[in-house]
């Protein structure tokens, strides 16, 4: 089993930036993909950026040249620098994992850009 916990979500103003956190524990040696999610209000779960293995790192169309998603392996912890925020971006954000056969995600963490 993997846990994972976001933090770092907040309110920022547009054009601002954030940084985004999520820790794994447990059985983080099987996790295989790792990245960020976000439901935006009354919309769908989408992707925003996710290391897919060793490949270098996939982001959402909307988010490119914006975001970056980093991760530090020695604290097992996955980072989303998010620049030049724009209101659209504003919905939950969730970490996600995958390992062979599961799915994990965090509880989330909530950020709103708005004036």
């Amino acid at each position: 089993q993997v846990q994972l916990v976001e933090s770092g979500g907040g309110l920022v103003q547009p054009g601002g930036s954030l940084r985004l956190s999520c820790a794994a524990s447990g059985a983080t040696y099987t996790i295989i993909n790792i990245g960020w999610y976000r439901q935006p209000p009354g919309n769908q779960r989408e992707m925003v950026a996710l290391f897919r293995g060793s490949s270098p790192p996939d982001y959402g169309d909307s988010v490119k040249g914006r975001f970056t998603i980093s991760r530090d392996d020695a604290r097992d912890t996955v980072y989303l620098e998010m620049h030049s925020m724009k209101p659209e971006d504003t919905g939950v954000y969730y970490c996600y994992g995958r390992s062979r056969g599961s799915t994990y995600w965090g509880q989330g963490t909530q950020v709103t850009v708005s004036s």
